[in-house]
């Protein structure tokens, strides 16, 4: 057990005999009111996301998770094989677990696993990823105002909007959390 506020993204949780894993946490303090936590879960089994508010000072129930370095190795079907980094074993992972990951991978990208009973139930991506353009909009030459932003594709698919300097060819980091653009790499 533990409390609503000792939460974090990546902890799985139990709520209603069902397991859950946390991807957003938001602690909420308004004013003269009772402090909120807000949750956004992800369930393992079904996929399916839940938002869900607590007090504070709420017990819930957490579960440990193994995490792991796997490896991203390539796409067979609708499952994605990857590799765990320590004891080589190749194994897939269902598409409804990884979907939302994806775009932000190339292969031989490693990433964290998050097991239970030696089996993958949710992974997260390093916080930020460095991508190629395949794709973008032309620039616009009278565009001088410093948030302009334009139309790109990256590598795996991502679509992004970066600002007008940034070309095809170029490699920029993008911060997973958002899917936005942060800096030429």
């Amino acid at each position: 057990m533990a409390k609503a506020t000792e939460l974090r993204p990546g902890m799985a949780v139990i709520r209603e005999g069902k397991l859950f894993v946390i991807t957003k946490f938001t602690h909420v303090t308004p004013g003269n009111l009772r402090a909120k936590v807000t949750l956004k879960l992800k369930g393992v089994k079904s996929g399916l996301t839940t938002e869900e508010r607590l007090r504070a000072d709420e017990d819930v129930e957490k579960v440990e998770l193994d995490r792991r370095d796997i490896e991203y190795l390539y796409k067979e079907g609708n499952k994605y094989v990857f590799m765990d980094t320590i004891t080589y074993e190749q194994f897939e992972i269902e598409e409804d677990i990884v979907g939302e990951v994806m775009p932000y991978l190339k292969i031989n990208t490693v990433i964290n696993g998050l097991l239970l009973d030696d089996k993958v139930v949710t992974v997260e991506p390093p916080k930020v990823v460095e991508l190629k353009i395949t794709e973008a909009d032309p620039s616009v030459k009278t565009a001088t105002a410093t948030n302009v932003l334009k139309d790109a594709v990256c590598e795996t698919g991502l679509k992004v909007r970066v600002p007008q300097h940034i070309n095809v060819g170029d490699t920029i980091r993008v911060g997973t959390t958002e899917g936005d653009y942060l800096s030429r790499a």
